[in-house]
């Protein structure tokens, strides 16, 4: 369909924004001015297509074959994806507006290129873990912003509390990955095929779903940065340029958010503990996100503190929607 052609075209445009400054080694500025270019021109196509598939959701899904064993190129762009769609373009294009004068090659020449490389990486792939149908493109896209993350977080390598924080992502990252392999694969076993089901098709009172549920509280809460699982955001914030940990803050931890809202919506009637559980969590994240920040000196730590209270929030929300669904009450799930 029309609208999933232009969408991905601003996909691809994202994911290979950073590349012309690769090659482009003559003409520094050139390189990092069209970087700029190809990235908002992939926000633009990215917002006008999600934009499009909302009006006119019949056309908003496509899937091609794969040459991986149970996969496949399936995207799809529904109200949920869509919610955490346009933050991505509108902070990645603002955040790489703002690095034009904040990092410039001239001043940065061997970080430069490689932070607008993995810049559009991250949002690239964050667009197609917000969209994909499959739990093995799912997990490649999840990976690749993993990676993106981590070279991001770790621009200024030089200092030694820069790879401390980067290395502590990338062990928490994958750690929560590997979560998530089992989950898909506990999926898998239960319907016969990699692709996402149906919204509220599962039964969630067996033991399978059980386990699927905790699995996704952990592979995604991690990249929330919930507490408990919340000691790699600080650091990394603090060690990031400052358009990179915003974008963090804003757009990728929240992917963890999606995750949860994503993988409970699949299963009709969930289990009161369900909702308590991550209700509980969001009320812990969100006390002690405060109290940490209190206690801050450092403007990026203290905003991290105050991403882990926000996410707590967030879970509040998101518990109390369960539980409206597991004892039928509508207003509850509302609110």
């Amino acid at each position: 369909p029309m609208i999933m052609t232009v969408f991905m075209a601003g996909t691809l445009l994202l994911l290979c924004s950073g590349l012309p400054g690769l090659v482009w080694r003559g003409c520094a500025n050139g390189g990092e001015r069209t970087a700029l270019v190809l990235l908002l021109a992939g926000a633009l196509l990215g917002t006008g297509g999600t934009v499009a598939a909302l009006k006119h959701p019949a056309e908003a899904s496509f899937s091609l074959p794969w040459a991986v064993p149970g996969g496949a190129f399936a995207l799809a762009i529904d109200p949920i994806s869509a919610c955490f769609l346009f933050p991505v373009f509108l902070i990645g294009a603002l955040g790489a507006i703002y690095a034009l004068g904040y990092w410039p090659h001239r001043t940065n020449p061997k970080t430069g290129r490689r932070l607008r490389l993995f810049y559009g990486l991250i949002a690239g792939s964050l667009t197609l873990v917000l969209t994909a149908r499959n739990g093995l493109l799912f997990l490649a896209a999840w990976e690749i912003m993993a990676l993106a993350g981590f070279f991001l977080i770790t621009t200024e390598e030089k200092h030694l509390e820069t790879r401390r924080a980067g290395f502590i992502y990338l062990t928490c990252a994958h750690t929560g990955t590997l979560a998530l392999f089992a989950l898909f694969i506990l999926l898998e076993q239960g319907l016969g095929s990699f692709a996402f089901p149906a919204p509220s098709s599962l039964d969630a009172s067996s033991g399978l779903a059980s386990a699927i549920f905790l699995l996704a509280l952990f592979g995604f809460g991690v990249k929330a940065g919930l507490t408990p699982l919340h000691i790699w955001l600080p650091g990394a914030h603090a060690a990031a340029p400052s358009h990179v940990s915003a974008f963090l803050s804003g757009v990728m931890i929240k992917s963890g958010i999606y995750g949860l809202v994503r993988v409970s919506g699949f299963f009709a009637a969930p289990p009161a503990w369900w909702g308590s559980t991550i209700l509980i969590l969001g009320v812990v994240s969100g006390v002690l996100g405060v109290v940490f920040a209190i206690a801050q000196h450092d403007i990026k730590r203290l905003l991290a503190y105050h991403s882990v209270e926000n996410i707590g929030i967030i879970a509040i929300g998101l518990g109390a929607a369960l539980l409206g669904k597991s004892y039928d009450l509508p207003l509850l799930t509302i609110l």
